[in-house]
């Protein structure tokens, strides 16, 4: 890397991660980043070290020092929390679930949604389907068993005997729920149904913890690092979209301080943007796409099934201005070439696993490493300065409600 030039330096950094819609405790993001750090160092030649959050860092964080070719760099990250009401929106019994499985999908298809959606990338809409087709699989398992059950009974008992067989219905169901931590039929039915609940309106608990992200943010942009990033991660890219926007709307990015960065990795914008009552995101995107004051790079990778890679989430919701976008820059991590044969191979069939690939590390990298992004001393705007889009991005918008775009 040489020498970073002096208006592209960062010798300290505070970084935001916002992750997607995951009920497992923050601890796992500072283990993944400890394991994977290590790794991509060792194959990257440079140094990684982690160490307790300092003071003030937020109720969850690390710390992190580098030396990326002898030139030294740290990083504060607070991961913001929101967990807690992702666990809350699981909290549902199973007939709670079939009852979402039913809104989730009338609301994504009769409003055309999903056949729109399709048009950008299959992946991520069979991944939606994926939880109501294995939902109702597991019902018409359980009917099946109680009618053979039933069947057997009135072999020897009188007719109405029958009915008993639907009395393993619900064990039949509580054990799939059990066992859903392999299948992740419930996890996804809920993941889906929490946007689609209010046709793509924020819900009023998560515009309430939006705020205290943005107090947080707000907070390290008036500190002496020279960068803030914030990384939004699957849902979490469309809440930081929001985020942001208000951000700066609010007057809290100030000109004399850190530069303020985005970097959305795996994204899943259109399956919020593209529903009725989304007009909250749409102005967002049509507002930050504009911006001068920030850089928003968006990577994504054909080979993450469960993203809308390498589609422009402004562009395809329709909303960008007919003056012109800045942003986002659209650039694939490019699974295929910066993974060896052997681990793509390993990696090609674990979906879950690739979506969150973009936080691990790489044995072929090229221009994308999360951790020299996140620790090292090079801002994002001056890692990818000149860098051009991916040539195979998806830009045409297919959106059927553009209201909101500003």
């Amino acid at each position: 890397m040489g020498e970073t030039p002096q208006h592209q330096s960062v010798r300290k950094r505070r970084v935001f991660y916002i992750p997607g819609y995951d009920p497992i405790h923050p601890r796992r993001y500072r283990e993944l980043y400890r394991k994977e750090g290590a790794a991509q160092a060792g194959i990257s030649g440079y140094a990684l070290t982690l160490s307790p959050k300092k003071p003030g860092a937020g109720p969850f964080g690390w710390h992190v020092t580098g030396c990326f070719q002898g030139v030294e760099s740290e990083a504060d990250f607070e991961v913001l929390i929101w967990s807690d009401i992702v666990k809350d929106s699981m909290d549902q019994g199973i007939a709670a679930t079939y009852v979402q499985l039913v809104r989730t999908a009338w609301v994504y298809i009769g409003s055309g949604a999903l056949w729109r959606l399709m048009k950008l990338r299959k992946g991520p809409v069979i991944a939606a389907l994926y939880p109501v087709i294995f939902l109702i699989l597991q019902l018409m398992f359980a009917l099946a068993v109680a009618w053979g059950i039933g069947a057997l009974l009135a072999l020897v008992l009188p007719w109405w005997s029958k009915l008993f067989g639907l009395l393993v219905v619900v064990p039949i169901l509580k054990w799939f729920q059990k066992h859903d931590g392999k299948v992740f039929a419930y996890y996804l039915m809920h993941d889906y149904a929490y946007s689609a609940a209010t046709k793509g309106a924020n819900a009023p608990e998560l515009e309430a913890r939006m705020t205290t992200f943005k107090d947080r943010i707000a907070e390290a942009l008036r500190s002496d690092c020279e960068e803030v990033l914030v990384v939004g991660h699957s849902s979490g890219a469309h809440l930081a979209v929001s985020v942001l926007s208000d951000l700066i709307r609010d007057g809290l990015l100030p000109q004399d301080g850190p530069r303020l960065a985005f970097l959305s990795l795996g994204q899943v914008v259109p399956m919020v943007s593209f529903l009725r009552d989304s007009n909250r995101l749409r102005g967002d995107l049509s507002y930050l796409c504009q911006r001068e004051d920030i850089t928003w790079v968006d990577v994504t990778a054909p080979g993450d099934g469960c993203a809308f890679a390498l589609c422009d989430p402004v562009s395809v919701t329709g909303v960008a201005p007919e003056s012109g976008k800045r942003w986002p820059l659209v650039v694939s991590a490019a699974f295929t070439q910066t993974l060896s044969e052997a681990r793509w191979k390993e990696l090609r069939w674990r979906f879950f696993r690739l979506h969150f690939q973009y936080l691990c590390a790489f044995d072929r990298p090229g221009d994308y490493d999360y951790f020299q992004i996140t620790a090292g001393p090079m801002s994002l705007a001056g890692r990818y300065e000149g860098r051009q889009p991916s040539k195979s991005r998806i830009e045409t918008p297919v959106n059927r409600y553009t209201q909101g775009a500003q």
